[in-house]
């Protein structure tokens, strides 16, 4: 009977703590797609497609997953120079945004779960905090 009681307790647990987690990361999402309304929809566009050869796609982008950490300082301290993304090379700029850590994670969460993409991990504040300028 305890065992019964344990594991449900911690069936019970596992439950809230993923359906906080879910409502966490859709809020997140929210403001995070308010954010990509008013700082990236000009060069990633509304569906995430990017401008060919210009400025790259965000939608089933193969360097966003593989490299997160350097995805988070691109908006965070802005990017320049070649990066690869779905094999194909891009060499542009992009500025830094001025966002703060909170807004740098909630459109990392928006752009890993929207058009497809899909991030078993949330980008949290601590973790941008985290990533320093090189």
């Amino acid at each position: 009977m305890k065992t019964f009681l344990f594991v449900y307790l911690l069936a019970i647990t596992g439950l809230a703590l993923s359906l906080f987690q879910d409502n966490e990361l859709k809020e997140s999402m929210e403001r995070g797609g308010e954010i990509y309304q008013d700082f990236c929809i000009t060069c990633h566009l509304g569906t995430g497609e990017g401008v060919a050869n210009t400025f790259p796609p965000l939608d089933g982008s193969d360097y966003l997953l593989t490299y997160r950490e350097e995805s988070i300082r691109g908006i965070k301290f802005g990017q320049q120079g070649e990066l690869m993304v779905n094999g194909v090379i891009y060499n542009n700029a992009m500025p830094p945004m001025g966002l703060e850590d909170e807004e740098i994670a909630d459109v990392m969460n928006f752009i890993l779960n929207s058009w497809g993409n899909t991030s078993d991990e949330m980008v949290t504040v601590k973790e941008v905090e985290s990533i320093l300028e090189d």
